[in-house]
């Protein structure tokens, strides 16, 4: 088996808010992450320990005050804004806890969106996006529009969207943190998929211990430090 490549790589990454003035925030204080490529990962912390600004940092959303980022070989705090922002189409899929997507719009439209900024096709767009929403088991639901899904429905047609320019990495912040545990699990089972049929590399952010289990590794992050890393079962 060949050697998998380092794809996220943190070093030293500190991140400090309103710097320079008497409320000085640092919240996080010096991280080092390394995530190889197709691996699952899980970050778990309670509230207040850093998470969302990791994964921030990660996702390349926001960048870090100190230390290093190479992402796939870039280097991150080096980049141009534009370079980045290209990065972020096509190399990283995103998926949140309160959806993100855009109502009054078709499902279909939703997951075309992030295909639309990479400048396919209309026809490369819709067959591929259908494909996706087929894959989440959303093929029926193609034309409804966010308001008329239920939250698992949604994150579905989110996962889609996240997959739409086929990114190497997949965040996911809380993914299931609105759902019942029963469409949670649903869920939880496309990233496996994603993860083991495809060979997605994702980054899962949580609070739930019982979800960061089913991970091959756990990271545990707290008052902005990793604090511990462990096997979970997934491994």
């Amino acid at each position: 088996m060949t050697e998998q490549h380092t794809i996220i790589e943190l070093q030293k990454i500190v991140k400090r808010f309103y710097i320079g003035m008497p409320n000085e925030l640092e919240i996080l204080h010096g991280i080092d992450l390394k995530v190889k490529e197709g691996e699952f990962v899980s970050i778990v912390g309670s509230s207040g320990s850093g998470k969302t600004t990791m994964m921030n940092i990660i996702g390349i959303l926001d960048r870090p005050t100190e230390g290093e980022y190479m992402l796939d070989g870039v280097d991150v705090a080096r980049a141009k804004d534009r370079e980045l922002s290209m990065i972020r189409n096509q190399k990283i899929g995103f998926v949140f806890q309160t959806y993100n997507l855009i109502s009054r719009t078709s499902a279909l439209k939703n997951v075309e969106l992030p295909m639309l900024y990479a400048g396919l096709g209309k026809k490369e767009r819709s067959d591929r996006a259908m494909e996706l929403l087929r894959m989440v088991g959303m093929g029926e639901r193609v034309s409804h529009n966010p308001d008329e899904l239920s939250g698992g429905q949604k994150q579905r047609v989110a996962i889609a969207r996240a997959m739409a320019n086929d990114p190497a990495i997949i965040l996911a912040d809380e993914p299931t943190g609105a759902l019942d545990s029963k469409t949670g699990r649903m869920i939880m089972d496309i990233f496996h998929r994603l993860n083991e049929e495809q060979g997605k590399t994702i980054v899962l952010i949580t609070h739930s211990q019982e979800l960061a289990e089913e991970t091959e590794r756990i990271v545990t992050l707290k008052d902005g430090e990793i604090i511990g890393e462990r096997r979970g079962s997934g491994c």
